[in-house]
């Protein structure tokens, strides 16, 4: 019984860590590194269009979600990602599974939409 209770603990912790391991990743990535490093001049790209499917929309926080391709002038791979809009009145003309093209930059520590139009 104690060896099968030791089993079933060693499990849970392995169990644990392949659920809560690639969240914690993307929880720890260094968003410094995504084009706009502090205290070093940028040679980042310009800001542009960038393809992405509307996963969720939080107007009260004017907050959107979304599944986006590579944002290339700010170095960052695919994957979903909640933005702050610039402007609240953009989240009035998408509904969630649009696909979009969006520009996002970095404004005082946020990542923040600046411009949302239909997809291709």
């Amino acid at each position: 019984m104690k060896q099968l209770n030791t089993i079933l603990a060693a499990s849970a912790v392995a169990l644990s860590f392949a659920l809560t391991g690639p969240a914690l990743a993307q929880m720890t990535m260094d968003h410094g590194k995504m084009g706009m490093d502090q205290g070093k001049a940028s040679t980042a790209a310009a800001p542009s269009m960038t393809d992405g499917e509307i996963r969720k929309i939080d107007k009260e926080n004017s907050k959107i979600t979304i599944k986006h391709g590579e944002i290339k002038h700010m170095d960052m791979p695919p994957m979903s990602m909640v933005f702050n809009v610039k402007d609240k009145a953009m989240l009035d003309k998408v509904q969630v599974g649009d696909k979009i093209q969006f520009i996002v930059i970095q404004e005082a520590g946020k990542m923040v939409v600046t411009d949302i139009k239909p997809g291709k």
